[in-house]
């Protein structure tokens, strides 16, 4: 591998690159789902190849091959140094400086996922999905899945850092429906379950046969819950909606490439400026976001990020005010701050994006009890359920799958069809209470799409429960 990629930047800066980097990238995924007692989906796919970017004129070229081949590694080069000059560009692109990097890194497991049989995963989720039946659920689902990616990046800078990345993770959901209401309940988290760079042990952590009932009835009795009423009040969001709202109003408005405007393609830009950095109000004092890709169990975590910057926890929103942004050497350079550090490709095929690593709303203080027991009136949420945001990240309505009223700091009756709707610095300035370290929890999510050609990168976020007054909820009523 090493001197596959060694020739591929040797042709591309023969070729006049100023600066060149190559990535060997081999990939397995495996997933199985099954749906009402069969198995839906069994896939075992395994890729590999090479892609190589360069610099030529102040323009970016990418190319890729999958043949792991010397021949095949240069001709790579050659293509990437021609999509440069054919991109042209009269202005030069500084990159910030990086010293050279040597290094490896590899997940930290118990039990290789890979190590158990397919058959042992298919009972496992045949027996979740068993253990969702029950007298209104008309769709049971369960799946399980791992993934194994080794690459080895080397640059014209001498870089040469060399990684293995393992994941798996499950989840079950079910549908219920009754007199014309049709309601979802899901475990642990929403739509693709929850995954972690982890071992096996991770999935048998999550329980899904033993959750399975507690699921199943859950998505019943929302079918006899009375919908959530709309009004402005005060709302707490458990720790899966808080990594959800973190994601789509914090995550994607702070990724540089976003700010500037030249990544736009697939959801849009930003209501940040440059400018704003170190001054713009993004919340309450008690609002503290870092990224981490240094996070134990993260799928944001690494060694080094696709142009070998070492892993570094970075603040992004300190007290409420914006102080960092989500960058590449090249966008960190145009602004001025930081080294980079966030730039990831899905794999060989793909250049590198900026995107987000293991982006965290830092615990505040006290349980989940204590920020509903100052509550007179207002309403839980739990389980995301729906998004919808506009393309600056500014507006946006989310809606979750179970509710509950609070009266007198406590929960009453459960609720459903439960919506919210905010702008985003507006609603973060409402954030008056975060629970603290023991109900922070790690959620790993696999369907965070970008780019054009589309990738989707696998991120973690941490959060706790949230407490955010004045809110507009039950818009969808």
């Amino acid at each position: 591998m090493r001197a596959l990629c060694a020739a591929a930047v040797d042709a591309a800066t023969s070729a006049g690159a100023e600066y060149a980097d190559a990535r060997v990238v081999t990939k397995r995924s495996q997933l199985v789902t099954t749906k009402n007692g069969r198995v839906e989906h069994l896939t075992d796919a395994e890729s590999e190849g090479i892609g190589v970017r360069v610099l030529v004129g102040g323009a970016w070229g990418f190319a890729c091959d999958r043949r792991l081949t010397a021949e095949g590694a240069r001709e790579t080069a050659l293509r990437a140094c021609a999509f440069a000059r054919a991109a042209g560009n009269k202005s030069s692109r500084v990159l910030a400086p990086a010293e050279p990097r040597s290094g490896s890194y590899r997940t930290a497991l118990e039990t290789d996922p890979f190590a158990v049989p397919v058959a042992a995963k298919v009972d496992l989720c045949l027996r979740a999905d068993e253990g969702l039946k029950g007298p209104d659920v008309v769709v049971r689902q369960a799946m399980v899945r791992a993934q194994r990616e080794h690459k080895l990046l080397l640059s014209s800078e001498g870089t040469e850092v060399e990684q293995e990345l393992i994941e798996c993770g499950g989840g079950i959901d079910c549908a219920a429906a009754r007199d014309g209401i049709f309601q979802t309940r899901s475990y642990p988290t929403t739509q693709v379950g929850s995954s972690s760079q982890a071992g096996w042990e991770y999935v048998e952590a999550l329980g899904l046969a033993r959750e399975a009932p507690r699921v199943a009835e859950q998505a019943g009795a929302l079918l006899r819950a009375d919908p959530c009423p709309s009004g402005v009040t005060t709302v707490v969001l458990d720790a899966d909606q808080v990594a959800l709202q973190v994601h789509e109003s914090v995550g994607h408005p702070t990724e540089l490439d976003r700010v500037y405007g030249t990544e736009a393609s697939y959801a849009g830009t930003s209501f940040l400026a440059p400018e704003d950095l170190g001054s713009l109000r993004y919340g309450s004092e008690l609002m503290n976001v870092t990224a981490d890709p240094t996070t134990p169990g993260g799928l944001g975590t690494f060694g080094f990020d696709d142009e070998g910057v070492p892993a570094e926890r970075t603040p992004v929103v300190e007290g409420g005010v914006l102080t960092g942004f989500l960058t590449s050497r090249e966008t960190a350079a145009r602004i001025g701050a930081g080294l980079g550090g966030s730039m990831r490709a899905e794999g060989w095929n793909r250049m590198p994006l900026v995107r987000m690593t293991n982006l965290h709303l830092e615990p505040g203080k006290g349980t989940l009890d204590e920020l509903l027991a100052d509550v007179p009136d207002g309403i839980y949420m739990e389980t995301n359920r729906s998004w919808s945001i506009d393309d600056k990240r500014l507006n946006f309505q989310f809606g979750t799958q179970m509710a509950w009223e609070i009266k007198g700091g406590k929960l009453g009756r459960m609720l459903r069809d439960a919506t919210y709707t905010g702008i985003t610095p507006e609603f973060w300035g409402s954030l008056d209470a975060v629970a603290g370290p023991e109900a922070w929890r790690l959620y790993g999510m696999t369907n965070c799409g970008k780019g054009q050609p589309g990738q989707s990168a696998h991120v973690s976020h941490g959060a706790a429960p949230a407490r955010f007054r004045a809110v507009q909820v039950g818009v969808g009523a």
